[in-house]
């Protein structure tokens, strides 16, 4: 695992918030790594470790997860505001451009951010999201996101996963759901391993409906960038159709589908690690 260091910058509303800052060449952008909506910056260990020395690489953890401040105001967490905190750390850390992979949610950030700083973006990877989510995706994430479980050892919380997600990895066994448990959760003070986010993020969500605002301009801001496009065969978010869609609006970038997994790939499965060389050659 490479070494990487702790760092923090003040969100506008001065929030405290961590991230991950793995060195590389500094002729180079920085690899930005942008999380879905309950994962934190070890979700992404196994990727900044293959890349850092090559790339640097950071992994910021938005408010309310991981080592950020939890928000004084649920209402903050929102894509927008998440957008904006990122901006922010781009402005702290003296960064101009930046290759954008975004899963899920973070894929919504850089669809936002290909809308009002495109200039910026160097290259993205799109992470089993689309300007489209499909309904039935968005129901099931609604359904467990700010439960607030707990659990007595890291083999029950493994066990608590695997009923929540075996749909999306069908394949895994007990050590993957221990791992992701591991990526997911962490032991808290009373000796219960809990989920490591605010639980109040749940309620914006519980507020967005299937009609979302328009992203398809944040689509037409990649064009003439390296892209990729990654869903996941068993996705419940990213249709097939949706993904035909923005390779329409796209057409020099590549799509990939990761076989046996849903939403979303993890990003260490073979076909990623492939795809994610070849669209970091194109960018130097």
């Amino acid at each position: 695992m490479s070494e990487y260091a702790d760092c923090y910058w003040t969100s506008r509303d001065g929030l405290k918030l961590h991230y991950r800052d793995y060195p590389g060449r500094a002729e180079r952008p920085p690899v930005v790594c942008l999380p879905g909506l309950t994962r934190n910056a070890r979700d992404f260990a196994a990727l900044a470790g293959r890349l850092a020395g090559e790339w640097r690489v950071l992994c910021p953890e938005m408010r309310g997860r991981g080592d950020s401040d939890y928000a004084k105001d649920p209402a903050t967490y929102n894509p927008l505001q998440y957008v904006d905190d990122v901006a922010a750390l781009f402005e702290q850390a003296g960064i101009d451009r930046f290759v954008a992979i975004g899963t899920s949610l973070g894929g919504l950030m850089t669809m936002v951010m290909a809308m009002t700083m495109p200039e910026r973006i160097a290259g993205a990877v799109l992470n089993d999201i689309g300007p489209v989510l499909d309904p039935a995706g968005l129901a099931r994430i609604k359904g467990y996101v700010g439960l607030g479980r707990s659990f007595p050892t890291w083999m029950h919380a493994a066990r608590g996963l695997e009923e929540s997600q075996a749909i999306a990895y069908p394949d895994y066994a007990i050590d993957d759901w221990l791992a992701m448990a591991k990526r997911l959760m962490l032991l808290s003070s009373n000796d219960r391993i809990v989920f490591d986010y605010d639980m109040k993020i749940a309620e914006p969500l519980a507020a967005v409906e299937d009609s979302q605002a328009d992203l398809w301009p944040g689509i037409d801001g990649l064009a003439g960038k390296p892209v990729l496009l990654i869903r996941g065969e068993l996705s419940d978010i990213l249709s097939p159709a949706t993904l035909a869609a923005m390779q329409a609006r796209l057409p020099a970038a590549e799509a990939v589908t990761v076989p046996r997994v849903g939403h979303a790939p993890t990003l260490d499965e073979p076909e990623a690690v492939a795809a994610i060389a070849r669209l970091l050659a194109r960018i130097g």
